[in-house]
């Protein structure tokens, strides 16, 4: 068992108390069952989570849907399990959710684990979306600094001239200074034609 299963399932356990239902979403080995618990009516969060996560780290894209929306849950342990598991899916259409996610200023309180899917996934939409979400951060008194503080490590570790301009402005934050001049310094220099 990996250290993020390991993880979900002590907290799911939990929250399910202790539930046999929960034990079998655990031990089965059937696709289908753990599908069948996505569509079906009256399954709590826990169940659908737990199969979403199981046939997500398989591979399965019929958790795709289930992920997207776990991934933009209020509760952070939920919203960082669905990045894990969006990630080992490998379906195409996660970059565009997860730029979708971040991007979105009505829900920017739970775009932390979007923006690191997005440095994650290395994909064509992470660095537009990256330098999107930074610039709205960027504004006065705003209150989401570990979002911006993820847009600032994730452009460094992605290391896109595009995010130059984004990160010069984000020098003059005090809270971001520091992880944006580490971010600069990762940005291969532009030669100079001649």
């Amino acid at each position: 068992m990996d250290e993020e299963l390991r993880a979900l399932t002590q907290r799911l356990r939990q929250e399910s108390r202790g539930a046999t239902a929960c034990e079998r979403l655990l031990d089965t080995q059937d696709h289908d069952e753990l599908a069948q618990v996505l569509t079906a009516p009256g399954q709590p969060l826990w169940a659908r989570e737990l199969a979403a996560f199981r046939l997500g780290s398989a591979g399965d894209r019929r958790a795709f849907e289930s992920l997207v929306l776990l991934l933009n849950h209020r509760d952070p342990p939920r919203c960082a399990a669905a990045a894990t598991a969006l990630a080992r899916l490998g379906d195409p259409r996660t970059a565009r959710a997860a730029a979708a996610l971040a991007t979105n200023e009505l829900r920017v309180a739970y775009a932390l684990h979007p923006v690191r899917l997005l440095v994650e996934l290395r994909a064509p939409e992470s660095v537009p979306a990256l330098i999107t979400t930074l610039e709205r951060r960027l504004r006065p008194h705003d209150p989401y600094r570990r979002v911006a503080l993820a847009c600032v490590e994730g452009l460094g570790e992605l290391a896109d001239p595009r995010a130059r301009r984004v990160l010069n402005e984000a020098l003059a934050h005090p809270v971001l200074a520091q992880a944006a001049v580490g971010a600069l310094a990762r940005i291969p220099r532009q030669k100079r034609s001649s």
